[in-house]
């Protein structure tokens, strides 16, 4: 089985590298990006089937991808990850489609059963299914 292609967005380098190796122990193919310019230029804006990305980048926010995206027509579900949990930004990515929003730090769990549950509805499915 194809693992699932997981795109990071984030302005911090710590934070990616994280991500990145949690992915990959869980099957996935992690990419990741410092900004959401550089993943709007990327290959995998269209290779992505799900998107975790910060809330709070410099240059284009994360919640302003989404808007982007969606004004695109390219509906990745996206998860977002924030330091800075306001409301105004949680209930705007929200109302924009939004998968969830979690608060810096998270339970990794929590981070990867969202991940599970978007793949689940987008109809991409699961990869993490005892992939090495």
């Amino acid at each position: 089985m194809q693992n699932a292609t997981i795109s990071i967005v984030d302005d911090n380098q710590s934070v990616r590298s994280a991500l990145s190796r949690l992915l990959k122990l869980h099957g996935y193919v992690p990419y990741a990006f410092a900004s959401a310019e550089e993943f709007l230029r990327s290959d995998q804006l269209s290779e992505s089937a799900c998107l975790i990305a910060d809330v709070r980048m410099p240059g284009m926010s994360g919640v302003e991808l989404l808007e982007h995206l969606v004004g695109q027509d390219r509906h990745i579900p996206v998860i977002f990850i924030t330091a800075f949990p306001e409301e105004g930004s949680r209930s705007r990515a929200m109302a924009s489609g939004a998968v969830c929003f979690l608060q810096k730090p998270f339970d990794t769990q929590v981070l990867i059963d969202s991940i599970d549950a978007a793949l689940s509805r987008s109809g991409t499915g699961s990869a993490a299914n005892g992939a090495d």
